[in-house]
């Protein structure tokens, strides 16, 4: 299949927007609902989601019928994308931490069975998205299977998807609470799996529509606005709750489409870097707050010897180059390895 690469774009400036918050926020504190950090920080992780599932519709609505052997290639393929950098990044938090681990909650995370039942635990920053997504792959095929032979179906689950998304954004989840103290409804996968049905719902109603370059420029730049004038304040409770939690998505939405059917190329010059990055960006997302430990651990070792132990506070700026760095040699030795592995065929 054609690679998408204007998702490519998206996803890479997502990853990297997640990172830079997650080093800020470490350093300086948390952003608030008001900030366009804040904004990233909470978004940046939903639009991954909806383009996840844009590109899986992308990739199988041709070749998932689905059947057994259909449902056993997908598994397999998922599998070898999705575990070995997070079974990497598992273990390399837990020797970090220096601590006997739970046993029964590392057998969890290591089997991605924490996404199904115990989603708000896991070792290492970020990977409770992964534990959804995991659980998104168990509705995708259904996904396929509707849309393709009883659109009806397809779209009464839609419908019952968003009435969860409502109840959550209007009623699990409170605005008189923060969202630390409720963050185990947050990160309940079904509080996301709208959000990767978004994304498989775009490219299912609009795959075979043209829309003028003009139009999908609107469609981003509107977004994008949307997203950072949209009047927010207080606690980032309030980016999901409510009718902002309808808004954020319907801006999360509009770039999706927008660059999606956006026709052409950037420069290579831009081309090249953010192609990259998009395709490295789960080595990025796992990566980062681990070489933000180590490099803080080895700076301050450092600076301690200097006597100026006040600059450890520029640790991420060393982190944000060493983590890109280390996601490169990552993808391109260690992901790219396992995906060839999952990619062949069932004769070889």
């Amino acid at each position: 299949m054609n690679r998408l690469h204007n998702l490519d774009y998206l996803r890479g400036i997502a990853a990297f927007g997640i990172m830079l918050y997650h080093y800020l926020s470490w350093t300086y504190g948390n952003f608030e609902s008001k900030s366009f950090m804040g904004r990233v920080g909470v978004y940046g992780v939903s639009i991954f989601y909806v383009l996840s599932g844009l590109t899986l519709y992308h990739v199988y609505i041709q070749r998932m019928v689905p059947n057994r052997e259909d449902l056993f290639q997908f598994a397999k393929k998922r599998f070898f994308r999705i575990f070995p950098l997070l079974w990497l990044a598992t273990i390399a938090s837990v020797l970090l931490k220096r601590e006997i681990p739970n046993w029964e909650n590392l057998f969890l995370n290591l089997s991605g069975l924490f996404g199904f039942v115990k989603w708000d635990t896991y070792f290492s920053t970020g990977v409770w998205s992964i534990g959804n997504e995991l659980v998104f792959y168990v509705f995708f095929p259904f996904f396929i299977y509707f849309s393709k032979n009883n659109k009806s179906v397809f779209y009464l689950i839609s419908a019952l998807i968003f009435l969860i998304y409502l109840q959550f954004a209007f009623s699990i989840l409170s605005p008189e609470k923060t969202i630390t103290e409720q963050w185990r409804n947050y990160v309940n996968p079904l509080n996301q799996v709208f959000l990767f049905l978004g994304g498989y719902l775009i490219g299912f109603l609009s795959e075979k529509k043209e829309i003028r370059n003009e139009y999908s420029w609107l469609f981003m730049i509107g977004g994008l606005a949307l997203f950072t004038a949209y009047p927010s304040y207080g606690d980032n409770i309030y980016l999901v709750t409510g009718y902002n939690r309808l808004i954020f998505t319907l801006s999360c939405f509009m770039m999706v489409l927008g660059i999606y059917k956006v026709k052409g190329q950037l420069p290579k010059n831009l081309h090249t870097p953010l192609s990259w990055l998009g395709e490295a960006s789960y080595s990025v997302y796992l990566l980062h707050p681990i070489v933000f430990s180590l490099s803080g651990i080895a700076l301050k070792m450092i600076l301690c010897k200097l006597g100026m132990p006040d600059l450890i506070r520029f640790n991420w700026l060393i982190a944000i180059p060493v983590s890109l760095v280390m996601s490169y040699f990552v993808y391109h030795y260690f992901e790219k390895y396992f995906m060839k592995l999952g990619h062949r065929s069932k004769s070889k």
